[in-house]
Formats: structure tokens, C-alpha cells, sequence
């Protein structure tokens, strides 16, 4: 290599070592959007901080965000702190929106979890942190709201402990005294006290920790400096002889528990309130990993063979398509590079979910400030950018050099489990109206358009009645489209509650022109129930007559297809089949008869004779609940709840609120909110998230 392209490569790298990939994410209202706010205005990233409640967040930039105070869809921002730049990410906390977590969390180098510290883990933060350990991402943990009566830090990190199995480590302490602008942190590492002064905090004074205070965080210091002996064995002898590390070496022994993922540091403090958020902001730079640390990720080649993607400028383009979005009425492809540099004008190939390869050209690369965006001369690896002019990269493709094609992990989707019946209002130009659901679908890989084969009605389909009352918003506010809609109807799945066995004789006649010959193949198969969620098993080893015949290759894919169309479809609605073993016993062939279309016709009929034999049954979504009434309320809520057949698994009172944690049907909590209202005069709230399907 030349002096020019080692100092360049050196360069190249010394600017990954400086950025930070991170992610804010948690359960819906535990303030992650709040936290983003004034990361952003400390970093002079916003010269104003926004509030969610007044619809003013800088990240919550769609009118339908402002409108509900949510976050529907996850806003990419870069802000500078300390000599480093932190792209940011925000995500959405309403599990109807969870694909936006999931396909940031695939781009993403760290997370900052945010909890409320009332409440502790809750049903979504869980979700999040599966989300988090599919991709092995290093966390940091951020106890909000500790202003609030009840929260307490050290219970907070209880629950970590308890729902995760994991150790977290507290490193500033939250300290709530009795005159509001005495409000402070203690940093556990520099033994200090941190206050926030100024009209929004921005002003961080720090003096050294009182004695008396510090006595009582004796317990929380030790337990950090006993977690740091266990991921570096240099302090372990020192911290069991009573030595006190320096502030670095506690700093780079965190840093290395944490990008290991064996402790979890804990930061307090209230974001509304301008409390403690700079510490969190330093951790991210001196704990979280650079783009550089995170091991290399795995790229399968076309040919089945796989190969390592080293972040960096050397070797052919690799770069991840995350998030497909209409801009302007535009689309526009959030895409995060890992190999190589990408400009306007490149062409880029990739292999699509349903395994053709494309090639297009990028028009245009753009950074993103949530809602805006500025045009780039070129991407590095790292970064994550917006590109314009390709018409149809979607959600998971991996963009590759034309001569180099690679797949990167696709991105885990999620089905649908509600429906609702539309049609145009009047008025409405339906070609005008099915062209904007297309958009809306290659934006939203979670929402789906179908057909009822019944009713000829069309239907849309999504996770929950806040995202489907979006998404009628979005095109009534961004399409200019009316459309009438039903009642919400839950997604359907089906099974067998007995096992059954089933033969079937399938011929299709020669045509009389002769163009098409007879088609015979005859199928014996067998069908029995599986535990509930552990999927279909499908097992093709058949006898085959007459004796010694023997089945291809072709023939034995011929009866697998077969086998997936009979489950397709099941006898009573029509809907997918889960949680069956199929066995296929015994076929037997009619010389050139026994065609593939033959014998995959065979098999599907057969399954669904077989199926119709063996006591099928409906399953329906069944969903776990989080509801949070005060206790004067709780009666009356848990009878309303045991009216809807909910399985009450857990009640919890802390500081006169109730926490209620059960299972129950989808379709009984539709318009739930509506009735929790009214049962709670206005002070109740709840969230679910998709468990299983099951019977009801």
C-alpha cells in the first residue's frame, strides 16, 4: 500500500474511532423521546428544546407523531459532544410500531434503554430487550422520571436484575432533596456531586461528593468497583485490598464489561427536568462501542458460502437498505454502509426477498436531522444516510457492487394480527387510492393489503388499532384519499386437536386437443398436533409403489410444495395452519402420469382432507397486558377484566397504583382504552404486546 492510501486509511479510521452509533429506545411514555430532546440541544445539535406533550419535539416531525404524542416512526439525528459525532436514532415505544425498532436495532453499534423509574421494566422494554440481544448490542441503561413520588433507583435496578438476569452497575445516583434546584447526581467513578443549573440544566457544575452523603452510597460504590474486578483482572487484587482505582481505570473497565455485555451500567436522573442526562451523553462516548469494535458481520454469496464484512473503505460495497420512507412524496431508502464508500450515480445490485437480482443507480445521498434532510458528496462506512433514485430496494435488501452480490441478515417481520374492511369514500379514485397503500406498504413492511376471498372486500391489515388508525390518517393528510373502514376483525391462524390419516386419488384428465396429457398420483399421509407455538414439522421419507420405484429430487420438492399449500390454507377459514406435524407415508406413481403438478396437487388435496379429519380449530391472537390504574380503582378494573376472560397472572401496589399484568384474546380488548377511561375517570392507561395464537 502507498503512503497516500495508509495515511488516508489511517484517517479513514481515526474518524470511525469518533462516531457512535446509537439507538434511544423503551416501553411508550417512559421519556425516551423527552431524553433525545436534550441530548440534541446540549450538543447545540437544536438551539431549543422541544416538548412532546406541546407537539414540538425536534424527532416527532410527522403531523400525526405531534398530533397523538407518540413516536410512530424511528428519526435519525447527528449531534457533537466531546470532539465525537453521535448519530442518533429514536424509536417508537408503541409495540404497534416495533418493526422501527427492530430494523434500527439492526443498524445500530448501542442502545440507551430508557426505564421509568415508577414503574421499573414493563412489557415493551422487554420486547426491546430481545430485541437488543438478537444483535448482541451493548446497553446502557437511563432510569428516568426519578422527580416522580415513588421512583426509586435502587428498585429500578431490581427489576433489571430480576426480568433481565443480567448485573447492572449504577454509576450516577439520582439525589431528589427538598429544594428542587438542589436536585443533583452523584457520579459513583469520580466520587462527585452534579448539579444543573441554568434556564433548561445545561450548565453542569461539579464539586466533590459530601461526606455525608457519600456514606450513604458506600454500598452502590463498592458493588461498581467489584464489577469492574470482574472484567479486569489488574483491579481485582487491588479492589480486595481495599485500593481505590482511579476515575480512567474504572472508565475502561466499564467500557470493557460493557461492550462484552457482562454488566450494565445504570444512569438516573429526570430528562423533563433537565436532570443528569450530560453523564449519559459522556457514557456514550467513553462506554459505548465505535463502529470499529463491533465484530464483522456475516454476508452469504449467492453460491451458499458466506463471507465476513470488516467495516472499512477496503473491498467491494456492502451496504444494508433498513427502512424504506416517502419523503416529499418520494421514495427514499434509509441505508447504513458497511464496506466501501457509496456516491451519487453508483450503481448498486441486490438480491431480492423473492431472489431476483436488480440493479439500480442512487440519484441523490442525503444526511438526516429528523425531518430534514442535506445533500452528502458521498457516504462512508458507518454512516448511516438516505438515498434517493431507487425504485425497488425495500426493507432488508443489501446493496453490493454489481460484480460482487452478497445478503446481508435480513430483518425479522412481523405479521399482522388485525384487519379492517376498506373501501373509497365517495368520490375517491380507487386506482389513486391502491397506488398510495403500495407506498404506504413498501414504507411499512408490517402493513398488509389483501383480498377476502369470500366477501371480495379489501382489507387492510397491521399490528394494532393505533397503527391502522394511522396509517387512515396518513392518506387522508399525505394522499388526499377517503376511505370508509369497518369494524377492527383479529387475524385468524388454524390447527387440529386430534390426529388423523387421509389418502387421496388425484387425476386430471387428458385434454381432448391432446395438448395436455393425464395427469394420476395417489398420496397417503398422516397429521398430528404439535405443542402450541413450536411451528409445522413436515417429514417426506414415503414408501413408494410400485416396489422399487424410487422418487427424484424434483418429485420429493414436488410433495413438499404440496404439503405447504395444504397448510396455506386450512378447512374452516381459510387461514394459515400452525403447529402440525405432517408425515408423508406412502405415494405411489403411474409412469409418465405421475407428473410434479400431479403429485404436488396430490399432497395439497390430501393435507386438507386429512386436516378437515382431525378436529381442526381457529386460533386467535392472545396478548400480554400491562394496565396501570390507582388502587382506588382496582376492583372495578379486575372484574371488567375477568369479564373479557383475562388470565390475571400478577398485582402489584406501589405508592397507591396498581400494576396489572395478564394475558388476554385480542379481540377482547378492542376498544379497550375507551373503557379503561371511563372505569378510571381518565387516570388509567395500559399496553400490550403479541404473545401467541392459541385457542380462545
Amino acid at each position: 500500500m502507498s503512503q497516500h492510501k495508509q495515511v488516508a486509511s489511517a484517517h479513514a479510521y481515526a474518524k470511525l474511532a469518533l462516531v457512535r452509533n446509537i439507538g434511544v429506545a423503551a416501553h411508550v411514555d417512559a421519556g425516551k423521546t423527552t431524553l433525545t430532546e436534550r441530548i440534541l440541544f446540549y450538543t447545540g445539535a437544536s438551539h431549543k428544546i422541544g416538548e412532546v406533550h406541546d407537539g414540538a419535539a425536534h424527532m416527532d416531525w410527522m403531523a400525526e407523531e405531534q398530533q397523538h404524542g407518540i413516536t410512530i416512526t424511528a428519526a435519525v439525528t447527528r449531534a457533537p459532544w466531546r470532539d465525537h459525532l453521535l448519530q442518533v436514532v429514536d424509536t417508537p415505544g408503541h409495540v404497534d410500531f416495533t418493526i422501527e425498532v427492530e430494523r434500527s436495532m439492526r443498524v445500530l453499534d448501542g442502545v440507551i434503554l430508557v426505564l421509568d423509574g415508577v414503574r421499573g421494566v414493563e412489557p415493551q422494554t422487554e420486547t426491546v430487550w430481545r430485541q437488543r440481544c438478537r444483535f448482541g448490542l451493548p446497553v446502557l441503561f437511563f432510569i428516568n422520571k426519578m422527580d416522580r413520588p415513588g421512583a426509586d433507583f435502587v428498585r429500578t435496578m431490581s427489576t433489571i436484575r430480576d426480568k433481565f438476569g443480567v448485573q447492572p452497575v449504577a454509576v450516577t445516583v439520582p439525589v431528589m432533596q427538598a429544594a428542587e434546584d438542589r436536585h443533583g447526581v452523584v457520579d459513583l467513578v469520580h466520587k462527585s456531586l452534579l448539579h444543573f443549573n441554568g434556564e433548561q440544566g445545561e450548565q453542569v457544575s461539579v464539586q466533590p461528593c459530601p461526606s455525608a452523603l457519600w456514606e450513604s452510597m458506600t454500598e452502590l460504590r463498592e458493588s461498581l468497583l467489584l464489577a469492574a474486578a470482574e472484567v479486569d483482572e489488574s483491579l481485582a487484587e487491588r479492589v480486595l485490598g481495599g485500593e481505590q482505582p482511579d476515575a480512567a481505570e474504572l472508565i475502561a473497565a466499564l467500557r470493557k464489561g460493557t461492550l462484552a455485555g457482562s454488566l450494565f451500567p445504570c444512569f438516573g436522573g429526570s430528562a423533563l427536568h433537565n436532570l443528569g442526562v450530560q453523564p449519559i451523553m459522556d457514557a456514550a462516548v467513553d462506554l459505548l462501542p465505535t463502529p470499529l469494535d463491533r465484530p464483522p458481520a456475516l454476508a452469504n454469496r449467492p453460491d451458499g458460502s458466506s463471507e465476513e464484512i470488516v467495516l472499512g473503505q477496503h473491498g467491494p460495497l456492502v451496504a444494508l437498505v433498513f427502512k424504506v420512507q416517502l419523503w416529499d412524496g418520494r421514495r427514499h431508502c434509509f441505508t447504513r454502509v458497511y464496506r466501501n464508500r457509496l456516491k451519487p450515480g453508483d450503481k448498486v445490485s441486490f438480491i431480492t426477498s423473492d431472489g431476483r437480482t436488480l440493479t439500480e443507480q442512487v440519484a441523490r445521498i442525503f444526511d438526516t436531522d429528523a425531518g430534514r434532510k442535506t445533500r452528502l458528496e458521498q457516504a462512508e462506512p458507518g454512516q448511516i444516510v438516505l438515498l434517493a433514485g431507487l425504485r425497488y430496494a425495500s426493507t432488508g435488501d443489501t446493496l453490493c457492487a454489481p460484480d460482487h452480490l452478497l445478503i446481508l441478515e435480513r430483518i425479522d417481520l412481523r405479521k399482522p394480527v388485525l384487519s379492517l374492511a376498506i373501501e373509497p369514500a365517495a368520490g375517491t379514485d380507487e386506482d389513486k387510492l391502491l397506488e398510495a397503500l403500495d407506498k404506504l406498504q413498501q414504507e411499512d413492511p408490517t402493513l398488509l393489503v389483501t383480498e377476502d376471498p369470500e366477501t371480495g372486500q379489501r382489507l387492510l391489515k397491521g399490528m394494532g388499532e393505533l397503527h391502522l388508525q394511522i396509517i387512515l390518517e396518513r392518506l387522508q393528510r399525505e394522499f388526499h384519499q377517503q376511505v370508509r373502514s369497518g369494524r377492527p376483525a383479529v387475524a385468524v391462524r388454524e390447527t387440529i386437536q386430534d390426529g388423523a390419516t387421509a389418502e387421496m386419488f388425484y387425476t386430471h384428465p387428458a385434454s381432448p386437443d391432446g395438448k395436455q396429457a393425464e395427469a394420476t398420483a395417489w398420496v397417503q399421509l398422516e397429521v398430528t398436533p404439535r405443542p402450541r407455538g413450536s411451528g409445522n414439522l413436515q417429514t417426506c421419507e414415503p414408501a413408494v409403489r410400485p416396489d422399487g420405484a424410487e422418487l427424484t429430487e424434483e418429485q420429493l420438492a414436488a410433495l413438499r410444495a404440496g404439503v405447504q399449500m395444504g397448510l396455506a390454507s386450512g378447512p374452516m377459514h381459510g387461514a394459515p395452519v400452525e403447529d402440525v406435524a405432517i408425515q408423508i407415508r406412502v405415494v405411489e406413481l403411474f409412469g409418465a402420469a405421475s407428473t410434479i403438478e400431479a403429485l404436488s396437487a396430490a399432497t395439497a388435496r390430501c393435507v386438507g382432507k386429512a386436516l378437515m379429519a382431525a378436529q381442526p380449530a381457529a386460533l386467535r391472537p392472545v396478548m400480554l397486558v400491562e394496565v396501570i390504574v390507582p388502587e382506588d380503582n382496582l376492583g372495578s378494573v379486575l372484574g371488567d377484566l375477568q369479564q373479557r376472560r383475562a388470565l390475571i397472572q400478577a398485582t402489584d401496589i406501589r405508592d397507591r397504583i396498581a400494576n396489572i399484568s395478564c394475558t388476554a384474546a385480542l379481540e377482547a380488548l378492542l376498544g379497550y382504552t375507551t373503557d379503561l377511561r371511563s372505569l378510571t375517570q381518565g387516570r388509567g392507561q395500559f399496553s400490550m404486546q403479541f404473545e401467541r395464537f392459541d385457542l380462545t
